[in-house]
């Protein structure tokens, strides 16, 4: 029966003959009504919001049905199927399958599709849901076939609307509309993941090495700009001069050395002999400081 119409109209033929047998005073009519309920109990359908069910009337297609309530003609009519409507989830992968350049890889992806023409579902195609899975790997296989590892690995984007389109042109003759193709993940030998790896690393390290002669090159710049500044002004180059060797003996206990010809061209060694006697007086008075007693 399947539903509470079903076992309504059958309690009802049963209690009539039951009538009609307590007024007969007779058990007789009991039984052609139970049969004639159960008969009738066949006739009257439900089908849930998302669902449509395709009626065939002596093997051929008669109606499509639902939702809602809906009655068939009892040995005559049947359902052939009943289809969901609702968006469907199918997961498919291909295993071991050569790209372009011939590396092997497992890709894993989720398909979602529905059913616009039910009709077509249940009469173009057995199993519509079969279907759909081997037309997806079929097509992943085909993509990977002619798609190399790097673009595989890097547009993804794009093998998915191409793999979305491929499915669709198969699929819409049966009724079927492919929503979206999601690739979940891409696998290939660990042999290859290393030697990835390492291609990567042997980049980055070329980066860094070129952006480091650019900074050469760039400081190099600026000390020639220094120079040509300092020829045309050797007060100025006197005055830095000072500024380093006050910032390298500044600190108690620093060591600078110094070129002897920087020492010739630029006059430095007056200004490196006053600038180790200021530091070897401030040793003296911080010496001095230390080794006096304490008054209490």
């Amino acid at each position: 029966m399947g539903n509470i119409v079903s076992i309504v109209l059958f309690l009802a033929c049963a209690g009539v003959g039951v009538l009609v047998a307590f007024a007969m005073r007779t058990p007789l009519p009991v039984l052609p009504a139970v049969i004639i309920g159960g008969i009738a109990a066949q006739s009257p359908k439900i089908a849930q919001q998302w669902e449509r069910a395709i009626i065939l009337r002596l093997g051929k297609y008669h109606a499509m049905r639902g939702p809602g309530l809906f009655w068939i003609v009892p040995f005559v009519d049947s359902i052939s199927a009943w289809i969901d409507q609702r968006t469907i989830t199918t997961s498919f992968a291909a295993e071991q399958t050569l790209t372009s350049d011939t590396v092997p890889v497992n890709v894993d992806a989720v398909l979602f599709w529905m059913v616009h023409d039910p009709k077509r579902a249940a009469l173009e195609v057995q199993h519509y849901a079969a279907a759909v899975s081997w037309a997806a790997q079929t097509a992943l296989r085909d993509i990977i076939g002619r798609t190399g590892l790097t673009d595989l690995l890097r547009g993804r984007e794009k093998i998915e609307n191409e793999l979305q389109q491929l499915i669709d042109t198969r699929s819409n003759p049966w009724g079927i509309t492919v929503q979206s193709v999601e690739m979940r993940d891409v696998v290939i030998p660990n042999a290859l993941q290393d030697a990835m790896s390492r291609e990567a690393q042997a980049a980055r390290e070329k980066q860094a090495r070129i952006i480091l002669g650019q900074a050469e090159v760039e400081i190099a710049h600026s000390f020639r700009e220094a120079a040509k500044s300092y020829q045309e002004n050797p007060t100025a180059l006197h005055l830095r001069a000072m500024n380093m060797l006050y910032e390298g003996l500044k600190e108690k206990g620093a060591l600078m050395l110094i070129p002897s010809s920087a020492v010739e061209s630029m006059g430095m060694g007056g200004m490196i002999g006053a600038a180790a006697l200021r530091q070897e007086k401030l040793v003296s008075a911080d010496t001095s400081d230390v080794n006096r007693p304490k008054v209490e």
